[in-house]
């Protein structure tokens, strides 16, 4: 058949109007796609910690709502990622968990200016959309190209009103450049000098402003490991916790595994596990928060076993309350932790505890307790010995107790460790919590001698071989059910 001109023109019209407009198509896609991508660019903020891996370490720092909180993280593993959101949020005034303000002033403090710069400043500018910004002041470099210079300051829009101030600092630039000013808060991107520390804390008290810092621990036993970490000066706005490679889940695992081969033992303890290391190390390195501090629970009248006691006068004295579930697990549910007074002021308040606790007595209605067998010794505040003294105002005292040193560490890491974790201790032991992070090995393969009150009176209860307080016999099937969800209860806690 003859196909006319007409039609075969028409036929190639069609064609090339159908190519066109694939073409068309093509390019609307790849435009829709730039804009997308660019979107996400400037709006990196939308996609923090969404989507399904989620960082749930970060996640904890934001919905603290404490005043002082920091991280102590390995390196990479996210820490510094949610410091500067941390700092954009309340710049903005879009904090998703804290009250938030207009005409926010902060401070974000690094170690150096190059520092700052490839780090802190860095982050900043990621997780800030350029249509925020009102202003820049560079220290070098131009307020075009931001990321290749030195930011002094970086204004931004507030969504409450006003402008918000971002203020960039060096450590290096001394003490005295820290001072004089009113904030709302201070990022420390790595762990500043103790000086530095202390005036900051000055700058956010009068608007009652908060501190925040994201470190690896690289320094050692610095004042950040005793008065961060350990927290000596019971701050009760303080708040910290660890970051290690595997709490990032966009690390690979392998790579972890063969960083953490190439590493020695105590650079992975501060770049990997964001811990705190000296040469010696800690005694209890099985010692882990998340695992061994509980919540408090109601704990059955049948679990209660005894007390155990670190006499001391100018030292602290410290006592503890024990008790074991039917599976032989130790649940330390209460403490007495003070110094300086003497045991007519310590018997009173531990015989309180024991009452408000409901506290089941011995022999002659008092209540037994273990004691350092130093305790039978008369001392120059007493021409009695200190069992006699407890004795007579209602503590018995069993000062028979196994003092050896490292059988009984040994003991207690078992407990730590082992098939299992067998002890768990109420988050209100907070001086026990803090003996067993601080207390660490010295010279001569021994323990300091430091903070250890609480770690001795520890040890001897360990050491006496507790049985489990449930009477062996046959329960009915309702009494074992009940049993049993208390010990689920406690271990969920």
């Amino acid at each position: 058949m003859q196909i006319s001109e007409r039609q075969s023109a028409g036929a190639h019209t069609a064609r090339g109007g159908k190519a066109e407009s694939e073409e068309e198509i093509i390019r609307k896609i790849l435009s829709l796609e730039r804009k997308a991508a660019e979107y996400k660019r400037k709006n990196r903020l939308e996609w923090y910690n969404k989507g399904r891996r989620v960082h749930l370490k970060q996640l904890e720092f934001h919905k603290c709502l404490k005043r002082n909180r920091w991280v102590f993280g390995g390196n990479r593993t996210g820490k510094t990622e949610c410091g500067a959101v941390e700092a954009v949020w309340l710049a903005r005034g879009i904090h998703p968990y804290r009250a938030n303000r207009s005409d926010v002033r902060g401070w974000i403090v690094s170690v150096s200016r190059e520092v700052q710069r490839e780090v802190a400043q860095s982050k900043i500018l990621d997780y800030v959309n350029p249509d925020w910004i009102e202003d820049i002041v560079m220290s070098a470099g131009r307020a075009s190209n931001p990321r290749a210079g030195i930011i002094d300051t970086i204004t931004i829009k507030n969504v409450l009103g006003g402008s918000s101030v971002i203020t960039f600092k060096s450590c290096e630039m001394g003490r005295e450049k820290f001072q004089g000013a009113s904030l709302d808060f201070v990022w420390f991107d790595e762990e500043p000098p103790e000086d530095v520390y202390n005036e900051c804390r000055m700058r956010v008290m009068d608007r009652k402003g908060e501190i925040f810092g994201t470190m690896t621990p690289l320094k050692g036993l610095t004042f950040a490991y005793y008065k961060i970490f350990l927290n000596e000066d019971g701050d009760s706005e303080m708040w910290h916790e660890t970051m290690e490679w595997r709490d990032n889940p966009f690390l690979d695992e392998k790579e972890i595994e063969r960083v953490s081969a190439a590493l020695d033992p105590s650079a992975l303890e501060s770049r990997r596990y964001g811990r705190f290391s000296a040469e010696c190390g800690p005694v209890y390195p099985e010692f882990d928060e998340r695992v061994h501090v509980i919540k408090p629970f109601d704990v059955p009248f049948l679990w209660q076993d005894k007390l155990s006691i670190d006499p001391g006068l100018n030292n602290p004295l410290s006592c503890h309350w024990y008790c074991v579930d039917g599976d032989g697990n130790i649940y330390v549910v209460a403490e007495h932790y003070a110094a300086g007074k003497d045991i007519a002021w310590h018997s009173r308040r531990i015989c309180e505890k024991c009452g408000q606790l409901g506290w089941h007595t011995g022999f002659g209605g008092r209540y037994d307790a273990l004691i350092d067998a130093a305790a039978t010794q008369r001392t120059l505040a007493s021409a009695r010995p200190v069992t006699e003294l407890f004795y007579e105002r209602g503590i018995n005292c069993n000062a028979k107790v196994d003092k050896q040193l490292f059988a009984g560490i040994s003991r207690v890491k078992q407990y730590l460790a082992g098939d299992g974790p067998k002890l768990y201790i109420f988050d209100s032991c907070v001086n026990m919590i803090r003996e067993f992070k601080s207390y660490w090995w010295g010279n001569g393969d021994v323990p300091r001698k430091k903070d250890d009150h609480a770690m001795d009176e520890l040890r001897y209860y360990v050491m006496s071989r507790p049985e489990p307080n449930v009477p062996r016999r046959e329960t009915d099937e309702l009494t074992r059910f009940k049993e049993k969800l208390i010990r689920r209860r406690a271990r969920r806690a």
